[in-house]
């Protein structure tokens, strides 16, 4: 049975009616509660961004506590109340509400809103209807800010909640508890099934990394391990700043995305700067791999990415185009590896902000296939790379392999779940 027509059995026509969350339930905006107010026991507490980074759709039990002297200033959470977000960098996580199914009674501070529901509203039910597209529309109406998004708590209590029944209170609790009871099961069955699939994918990536690090040791083999300073030559890049990213302008690579967005290669450039810069840019070339310079952790200093887009990148100053005649993905393949990351570690300046040495990174030694036969060497490397990409698309492509099916799992349960809480209109109703 689809959600569309599971959802008509259950209404069995009756009235859905649309009403404001103010009306449905008590609002009760936090006050105060700063990070360093946590203790290691106490009194639960619930910290705004802890709903959107740490918490589910319901907890029994809080992440932090704070002394029950400071409690008493704060407001006060009791079972069944659902606690909403009303503060965040981005909008998404603004409106985020989890329910409190704890014994104790708990707290919350600023920058969130204590729902506490009436007689005719489930706190689990209206917790799954703020994770629906309808709700994301209506709060999106109502957000204030750019660099922090902000939707208050009366503006949160003007958003409709849609509501079976409300004239027979009973009869609406007995269907928004079975709506909730066949979304519990589903989002269950689909944490089963996406843990399975992370858990393979786990395993797969160490098997993968393992397999990888052993192709490329090469023992026995007919290599010789060459400095990098005698393959090719390092390029830095040329300073630019966020402010000048554009929509529209020439493709760059700035040295922060090389460790949180990029993978081994790339063809395409996730940023773009102002086409009036270009003369005072330095550019990664088809085949150059682009190390990134500086990092917050000594393995991301020197993280690489063979571009091998068509047209040249423009590339950061605290990063380096390496341009050399090898086959590009292979040298950013051997630069993942662990031997690699070992001793490209003892060429890191360390303190607040890691930086590489260059002039040391140049002495790191990577294998060369055949170097006395350019052609049979390049060959070579060509068939490594086919095997490793194969093992790449299967453990990191979001188009192919496992993270497609768990990406897949999780949009199913959520088209199933906007199916399940798709009630009429108010307009549509009236019609």
């Amino acid at each position: 049975m689809s959600g569309a027509s599971f959802l008509e059995k259950l209404l069995d026509g009756v009235v859905v009616e649309w009403r404001s969350l103010s009306s449905l339930g008590e609002l009760v905006r936090g006050n105060g509660l700063q990070k360093k107010d946590f203790t290691e026991t106490g009194v639960p507490a619930i910290h705004y961004g802890q709903i959107y980074t740490f918490y589910g759709l319901s907890t029994k039990s809080t992440k932090s506590f704070v002394s029950p002297v400071l409690a008493k200033q704060l407001k006060k959470v009791n079972k069944g109340d659902v606690v909403i977000t009303n503060t965040s960098e981005n909008l998404e996580d603004v409106g985020k509400a989890v329910v409190y199914l704890g014994e104790r009674q708990a707290i919350t501070g600023g920058h969130a809103t204590i729902f506490r529901p009436g007689n005719c509203i489930l706190g689990k039910y209206f917790a799954y209807f703020t994770q629906t597209e309808t709700f994301a529309g209506e709060k999106r109406k109502y957000a204030k800010g750019t660099k922090v998004v902000d939707v208050s708590a009366t503006d949160i209590g003007k958003i409709n909640i849609p509501i079976p029944c409300p004239e027979n209170p009973k009869k609406s609790l007995e269907i928004q508890a079975e709506i909730v009871r066949v979304l519990d099961a589903f989002a269950e069955l689909t944490a089963e099934l996406t843990a399975e699939l992370t858990a393979e994918l786990t395993a797969r990536k160490k098997q993968y990394k393992h397999y990888r690090d052993q192709l490329l040791r090469f023992e026995d083999e007919a290599v010789e391990w060459k400095p990098l300073s005698e393959i090719g030559e390092f390029i830095r890049g040329k300073r630019f700043t966020k402010a000048d990213y554009v929509e529209d302008g020439i493709p760059a690579i700035h040295y922060g995305e090389i460790y949180t967005r990029y993978g081994v290669f790339t063809d395409r450039a996730y940023s773009r700067v102002r086409s009036d810069l270009a003369d005072s840019l330095r550019y990664a070339e088809r085949g150059d791999v682009v190390i990134a310079g500086v990092g917050e952790t000594v393995e991301d200093v020197g993280k690489a990415v063979a571009w091998i887009g068509n047209e040249r990148v423009a590339i950061h100053d605290d990063s380096y185009a390496f341009r050399h005649s090898m086959n590009s993905k292979f040298v950013s393949y051997v630069m993942q590896t662990a031997a690699f990351i070992d001793e490209k570690a003892k060429h890191v300046s360390r303190g607040k902000v890691n930086r590489l040495l260059i002039n040391g990174l140049e002495k790191v030694r990577i294998p060369v296939p055949f170097p006395d036969d350019p052609e049979k060497s390049l060959t070579e490397q060509a068939r490594i790379v086919d095997i490793l990409d194969k093992f790449d698309a299967l453990t990191n492509s979001i188009t192919e392999g496992l993270p497609r099916e768990i990406a897949l799992r999780q949009k199913q349960y959520e088209h199933y779940r906007n199916l399940l809480l798709n009630f009429p209109k108010p307009e549509t109703a009236a019609a």
